[in-house]
């Protein structure tokens, strides 16, 4: 298996982890730098980055940020530790099987 490969498969299942992960507290927003403690054994920095971009972008979670609670409607527009992410409606539809999406792993 080529690494690309591996990659590739990686971003599919890290997706699902950082998603599962900010669900622990659905009601409420959890910050990045919480994520990356509580996944660090199995998702690096840099692809929980990449994961909380692909969420964001794909309309599964919104961010903010931590001090203001300021929306944050693109990654590009903040420092990722200044943010925390809460689970919008598709993103609660995902995790109940009601919507599918081929960069989540389910």
């Amino acid at each position: 298996m080529d690494m690309e490969r591996v990659r590739r498969e990686k971003f599919l299942d890290n997706n699902a982890r950082v998603l599962r992960a900010i669900n622990t507290l659905r009601t409420q927003y959890v910050k990045i730098r919480d994520l990356e403690y509580g996944l660090e054994v199995e998702v690096s920095p840099a692809e929980i980055a990449d994961s909380v971009n692909y969420l964001n972008e794909g309309g599964y979670i919104k961010l903010r940020g931590v001090e203001f609670h300021n929306e944050v409607a693109d990654l590009a527009d903040a420092e990722l530790h200044t943010l925390e992410a809460k689970l919008t409606a598709k993103g609660i539809a995902f995790l109940n099987g009601k919507i599918s999406d081929p960069c989540i792993r389910r």
